[in-house]
């Protein structure tokens, strides 16, 4: 929009008034942005900015509202400089070819603003509501992702949209309660309670127990570094293994009993042929995530059912028995939490086995001059707390920087937002650095440049932190009030890293500044991690199968005796 007379100097009040915010001149930042949008001058810049000083004086609602405004005029202006704006507001295909596009790219901000042309409106088809959805949910913008789902789920009547929701539930404001409560409500709506199943399973004495493992693919999944290990170190002379996966041909090497395809399969069908199996105990590697059977496990095909690996909430089903956990994660609400029973395995829940690595390297402050902080993790576990906490490191530890790679972080939209969150708590945007999607060697090469990994809650990393530590990566975990925000303890206590698991935001601050003080400590800290992890009971894959499967013993005998 033209403005008559004269025209501020946009750029130099936008970089004064972010100046004053990282000063802590945050009064004359708000005077400064006040008047250039009254004048109205339509930039996203200047949202970003008033966000970053709302964030500064400790108004979360306000620092949200102008931060939403703030990405979708900035999606707004991306997207008129490649499209024809006027195409985009009046032809919903042609929306929604720029959505599948951005999406495609990784800038969500961009699909989202697209997929919201098409999506709120009456009629709007399932898979776009679901694609609005998702694009809202790898910005971090969970309420929003939350409301589309919503959408989905009750407008379709979809179990699988319903799902999608369960997830962006981990992310949320009180997460871990808010996702019981729907995985509840999941059950109640499409996994009713089934009739009962009469089992004929007889005595383990003189025959070997019988296990299934139920997952969409094993090989080619995050699965497959944590159920490897477990396939080739059961005793197949006691144990007989079944593999439900939806095509055997993805499954090719692994070692089991048998492999069977249910990706075909009803639910009903999937059901009758595990029970066809006799099965003993039948597990769940996946939940609530796409791709899922659970509807089988309603059906309960085997007398025995656990969840395991994948999904370490509450699936909401009555017809699963047991939730298997490590003795790590145990707090004191769980048991109103689950409706399963919690198993307890000991100091893991599950091995890991690292794929190709590279040689350990020295921390590479001691080359930089300055310590690299960083995160692997998606962008919706960067909540509030989170960011304040890597905020005050970062200013306590002069000229670090925090390297945040995703690939969603190559979106333009995502990162000014972070970087305004960040201004808010007083650190410009210099000390931030971004980076996508990697692969190989190149990968690999990444952990090779982070001083201190930092782990986000109370939504901790899962295979990021796992794949950090077994890198040689010293990782700084917070254990926090839930099951779900202890996670990050597994992958330090049981090295005997305990001195990596903070015990509340200030200790896991000072914890950062304390490892980041010495160098030359620090990189004898790091020269432990990877021998420690080799050593540690993660690696010892035989020992863990052998617990894994004295468990499933012990839960059919309860069952047969009706303990």
């Amino acid at each position: 929009m033209d403005i008559p007379g004269d025209e501020p100097d946009l750029d130099a009040e936008i970089a004064r008034a972010q100046s004053d915010i990282a000063a802590g001149r945050v009064i004359a930042a708000v005077d400064r942005l006040q008047t250039l949008i009254e004048v109205p001058i339509y930039d996203h810049r200047l949202h970003y900015a008033m966000a970053a000083a709302l964030g500064a004086v400790g108004d979360p609602e306000g620092q949200q509202s102008w931060l939403l405004d703030a990405q979708t005029f900035h999606a707004l202006q991306a997207i008129s400089e490649q499209a024809d704006m006027a195409r985009f507001v009046s032809e919903p295909n042609y929306a929604l070819q720029i959505g599948e596009q951005a999406y495609s790219d990784g800038k969500m901000g961009l699909a989202s603003a697209a997929f919201g042309q098409v999506a709120p409106l009456p009629g709007a088809p399932f898979n776009v509501i679901m694609r609005w959805g998702l694009s809202l949910l790898h910005q971090g913008r969970i309420p929003e992702a939350i409301t589309a789902f919503n959408l989905a789920a009750d407008t379709f009547q979809s179990s699988m949209a319903h799902e999608f929701l369960l997830y962006a539930c981990f992310f949320a404001q009180d997460g871990v309660r808010l996702h019981a409560a729907e995985a509840r409500r999941w059950a109640q709506l499409y996994a009713p309670a089934p009739a009962d199943r009469p089992f004929a399973n007889p005595d383990l004495a003189g025959r070997k127990l019988r296990i299934g493992y139920v997952a969409p693919t094993l090989l080619r999944s995050q699965l497959r570094q944590f159920i490897v290990p477990v396939l080739e170190h059961h005793d197949l002379a006691s144990v007989d293994v079944f593999i439900y996966c939806a095509d055997p041909a993805t499954e090719t090497g692994i070692r089991a009993t048998a492999v069977r395809g249910i990706g075909a399969l009803s639910d009903v069908d999937a059901a009758s042929l595990i029970a066809g199996d006799g099965l003993d105990v039948l597990v769940d590697l996946w939940g609530h995530t796409s791709g899922g059977r659970l509807g089988v496990f309603a059906l309960k095909p085997a007398p025995v059912q656990a969840a395991w690996i994948n999904y370490v909430q509450t699936t909401g089903l009555a017809a699963i028995d047991y939730v298997l956990h490590a003795d790590g994660t145990q707090a004191a609400d769980d048991d109103e939490l689950f409706v399963e029973e919690i198993w307890r395995l000991g100091p893991i829940a599950v091995p890991f086995r690292p794929g190709e690595r590279l040689d350990p390297t020295p921390t590479p402050a001691l080359a930089n001059g300055y310590v690299t902080f960083a995160s692997f993790n998606h962008p919706a576990r960067l909540n509030d707390a989170t960011v304040a906490a890597w905020a005050a490191i970062l200013k306590g530890r002069p000229g670090s920087r925090l390297l945040l790679k995703y690939r969603y972080f190559v979106d333009p939209v995502l990162q000014a937002a972070v970087l305004a969150r960040f201004l808010g708590q007083g650190v410009t945007a210099e000390r931030i650095v971004f980076e996508g999607h990697s692969t190989g060697p190149d990968y690999l090469k990444s952990f090779g440049r982070i001083d201190l990994a930092l782990d986000p809650s109370p939504a901790p990393g899962g295979t990021t932190s796992s794949e950090a530590v077994s890198n040689g990566v010293p990782l700084l975990t917070l254990r926090g009030p839930d099951f779900y925000s202890r996670i990050g303890t597994l992958r330090l206590e049981p090295l005997g890293l305990h001195q990596l698991v903070a015990e509340s935001w200030d200790d896991y601050v000072a914890k950062a500044l304390d490892l980041t003080e010495d160098l030359a400590a620090l990189d004898a800290l790091r020269a432990e991690i990877r021998p420690r992890f080799e050593a540690s009971p993660l690696r010892d894959e035989a020992g863990f199968t052998a617990i894994l499967e004295v468990a499933f013993r012990q839960m059919f005998e309860r069952w047969k005796t009706g303990a």
